[in-house]
């Protein structure tokens, strides 16, 4: 299973929101500078987040964007979920919206899709933003 650059590069946005957490709104524009991102696609992963109540915007010349929560309430999951979509190696485990196929009830494979499915989510899911901030300053 592979994400889009539009959960990768959501992600790194977040991350950088986080880093720069408690400073005030940090301009789009900065943010695409520093992950190397498209002012315009960033603009459209940020958007869809702040929807979903991720993250805070703050309009004016002082202007920009802010974690809407503490990093270590925002879970990597959330971000991914948020925009990939329901997570799953196979659409038949997928989250909230498994699709069922014509071999559900005797498909030798679905037990291993669902392994996987449960492995990613509890992955995504125990990995906050604060916890990337405390790696990062482990290497820097």
């Amino acid at each position: 299973m592979k994400l889009s650059t539009r959960g990768r590069y959501g992600l790194k946005a977040m991350f950088d929101l986080a880093v720069h957490d408690g400073e005030g709104p940090v301009p789009l524009r900065s943010i695409a500078e520093r992950q190397k991102v498209s002012d315009h696609y960033l603009e459209q992963l940020i958007a869809e987040l702040r929807k979903t109540g991720l993250v805070k915007s703050v309009r004016g010349a002082q202007g920009g964007y802010m974690l809407a929560h503490k990093p270590s309430e925002i879970t990597v999951g959330d971000i991914i979920r948020v925009l990939e979509g329901p997570l799953g190696p196979s659409d038949c485990v997928l989250e909230n919206k498994p699709i069922l196929c014509n071999n559900a009830d005797h498909c030798i494979t679905k037990m291993v899709w669902e392994k996987i499915q449960v492995s990613i989510s509890n992955v995504i899911d125990s990995i906050t933003l604060q916890d990337m901030l405390d790696e990062h300053k482990k290497k820097v």
